[in-house]
């Protein structure tokens, strides 16, 4: 007996009964908007305005969920998860078109809103009528006292059979008054029953409100996940993005002292005989200027490789004479590396001349300065290093740095162009080596529509092969 009197007692119970009773309107709103937007929009789909119409339906349709939805939270007190997952800000109008009819939630909503109107009428029927019997028993009492003292003979034929069954006279008849108390007693059962049944509905009304008008827990974790993953993803992008920033900047700043001391280094040691410096200082002067030199190329590398990630490496790709970059890069390397480590560095060139290839001149001397300085750091004093240029067939031109030096093992030679990659950390800590080289060459080739390729053999040295489209031009020395 308890369970049934328990809803009876909440009121909780009560907001139930009016959100059942509000079934039926609001079902006939709801099926006659959807259904005639939807014939219309079925019926116009060959014609201009059917699109719009079916767009406005599903646009009513879903203002027409959330209004339920947000019903059923506040009078039926259950927990309904959200219309739709998170999504990540900036999509596209067609991207929220696209999600809105993939996902499920639209089509149980919009089945959900049209089973209003047929549901509703019933549970509406059964409320009114149910009430009304049990709330009428319930006030038998009421009524026959009522009666009672306001009977009037000539107007009995106006009684109803209930009262009259209890007595017909004036006089408050024991009989009487006994039924009308039992069938009041009768009727507050049946209310009390009515209302737990109402109570239940409500209940198995929320549950399919809940399944049918919110995501599910699964996709909202989901699109938690993915709207996080979204927000680590663009914090890690802009942090990568001010790591770059701050690399070219602090390139471009660290451009100017070392400038400065290389001019200062240079006027110190061309002194004239009179001014000449003692050896020692000589020796340190030749330390200075080696070590900044070796610091000027870390951060041209630094610079090249911060505008590569950051999409600012521009590139002017025009004819370009194979031959003067050659000349150029063992006049400037040559003398180093013979001062430094006793290594000759030989150019080869064709006597018939090279046609140009099509590359940006300063990127393809960057390129072979990196390749003839990586060959000097790990050739043993007293080799050899050369330069050769050659024609690679009609619409190529081959550029190949090789040297005497140690070599590559087979199981480094797929990585020897990874950014960082080092194919002995011991070795390259001893020679200043920074993993960095090899990586912009190849990102300066690809960048020109080129190729680098390598061959080794341990201990017998290492051949870098730079292949480039061959410009339509007259040859060139």
């Amino acid at each position: 007996m308890v369970p049934i009197v328990g809803p009876a007692l909440r009121p909780q119970t009560y907001l139930s009964a009016l959100f059942i009773a509000t079934r039926f309107p609001l079902g006939m709103v709801y099926f006659f908007a959807l259904i005639s937007g939807l014939a219309f929009g079925l019926g116009g789909i060959v014609v201009i305005v059917g699109l719009p119409a079916l767009v406005l339906t599903f646009a009513v349709a879903w203002c027409f969920a959330a209004f339920e939805r947000q019903l059923a939270r506040w009078w039926l007190g259950v927990d309904i998860a959200p219309l739709a997952p998170p999504r990540p800000p900036g999509r596209s109008l067609l991207t929220r078109v696209r999600d809105h009819l993939s996902s499920a939630v639209t089509w149980k909503s919009l089945a959900y809103l049209l089973a209003q109107f047929p549901a509703g009428l019933i549970v509406f029927l059964v409320e009114v009528v149910g009430l009304s019997v049990t709330l009428a028993l319930s006030l038998t009492p009421l009524w026959y006292l009522l009666d009672r003292l306001t009977y009037q003979p000539f107007d009995a034929q106006y009684h109803s059979l209930l009262l009259y069954a209890v007595g017909g006279s004036s006089t408050i008849e024991p009989r009487g008054l006994v039924i009308a108390i039992v069938l009041g007693l009768a009727g507050v059962v049946l209310l009390a029953w009515m209302l737990w049944v109402l109570d239940l509905v409500a209940r198995g009304w929320g549950a399919v409100a809940g399944w049918m008008l919110g995501v599910s827990e699964s996709e909202v974790r989901l699109a938690e996940a993915r709207s996080l993953a979204a927000a680590e993803r663009q914090r890690a992008e802009r942090a990568d993005q001010r790591r770059r920033e701050l690399v070219v900047s602090m390139s471009h700043e660290l451009r100017t002292p070392i400038a400065s001391i290389r001019a200062h280094v240079e006027s110190l040691t061309m002194r004239d005989e009179a001014h000449a410096v003692d050896p020692e200082t000589s020796r340190y002067l030749d330390v200075i200027a080696r070590e900044t030199e070796r610091l000027g190329y870390l951060v041209d590398d630094l610079l090249a490789v911060a505008r590569a990630e950051a999409g600012e490496l521009h590139l002017r790709v025009e004819p370009v004479s194979v031959a003067q970059v050659v000349h150029h890069v063992r006049e400037a390397l040559g003398p180093i590396a013979r001062r430094q480590r006793r290594i000759t560095l030989l150019e080869q060139l064709p006597e018939e001349g090279l046609p140009p290839a099509l590359a940006d001149a300063e990127r393809l001397t960057q390129v072979v300065m990196n390749l003839v300085r990586n060959a000097v750091t790990y050739t043993p004093e007293g080799g050899l290093v050369s330069i050769e240029a050659a024609a690679d067939g009609p619409a190529h031109v081959s550029l190949t740095v090789a040297d005497t030096g140690i070599g590559i093992s087979p199981e480094d030679l797929d990585r020897v162009f990874d950014r960082f990659y080092r194919t002995d950390a011991s070795r390259a800590r001893s020679t200043g080596g920074y993993g960095l080289g090899l990586s912009i060459a190849r990102d300066l080739v690809e960048a020109m529509g080129g190729t680098i390729s390598v061959t080794s053999e341990v201990d017998s040295g290492s051949r870098f092969t730079v292949r480039l489209p061959a410009a339509q031009a007259a040859a060139v020395r």
